[in-house]
């Protein structure tokens, strides 16, 4: 598997830096190669020795959104196995994505943010690998069976209703955010968790164990979403 380029060329670093800001400024459509390099102090050619095109570019800082949100989710799990059960995961998961423009404008499918890369195949593959839907359809099974999650619900129902709930405080969060009368979001989605999958009432060792399969499923994402944005590296 290829390596990142910005963990060994500064320049690759100063390239993916400039990319991070216009895209957030300006939105992909408006975003060229040529501003990059410019920004960057490079020329364009430059640019091109580690980024085939715009397209594999601006994927790969959505790429790395989604990976330092898994690295980070990783440490605090391994640090505190109680940040996997679901009424802890499903609210941290909110406010961070919060702080991660592009995993945010992903989840949201922000046309105006992402522009054809919202329709792209890779950036599909992305969430596919490490996006909400594929950690509660890993989590959800080991939630239900180390009393974290009720069991008289069918599965797939349970599932729906619970990415369901999650989106909906995506959508509402982006709609509300800055209004003074907003309620604290996150406790609120706290408690709505609670109150669909039921009492959390797990013993250590099956919290240590859900855990265990939260850090393994972050772990074979992480290997997919790195191998998406390199795979097309000069």
């Amino acid at each position: 598997m290829s390596e990142l380029p910005e963990r060994q060329s500064a320049t690759a670093a100063r390239i993916l830096a400039a990319a991070d800001e216009l895209l957030q400024a300006r939105g992909s459509k408006a975003v060229t190669v040529a501003a990059v390099a410019e920004k960057a102090g490079v020329g364009k050619g430059t640019v091109y020795l580690y980024w085939t095109s715009k397209s594999d570019l601006l994927l790969g800082l959505i790429g790395r959104d989604f990976l330092d949100l898994a690295e980070q989710f990783t440490t605090d799990l391994q640090a505190d196995p109680d940040l996997a059960r679901p009424s802890q995961l499903f609210p941290s998961l909110m406010r961070r994505a919060a702080h991660r423009p592009f995993v945010r404008a992903i989840l949201r499918n922000d046309d105006g943010l992402l522009g054809t890369l919202a329709g792209d195949p890779r950036s599909a593959a992305l969430v596919d690998a490490l996006g909400p839907d594929a950690l509660m359809n890993t989590m959800l099974p080991a939630w239900r069976k180390n009393a974290l999650a009720r069991t008289d619900w069918l599965l797939d129902e349970q599932a729906y209703a619970l990415m369901a709930l999650y989106r909906g405080f995506l959508v509402l969060g982006s709609e509300t955010s800055g209004k003074a009368a907003s309620p604290d979001s996150s406790s609120v989605l706290a408690r709505a968790v609670t109150a669909l999958l039921g009492p959390e009432r797990p013993a250590r060792t099956q919290m240590h164990d859900v855990a265990a399969q939260g850090t393994e499923f972050l772990a074979r994402g992480s290997a997919v979403v790195l191998g998406i944005i390199t795979a097309s590296a000069p």
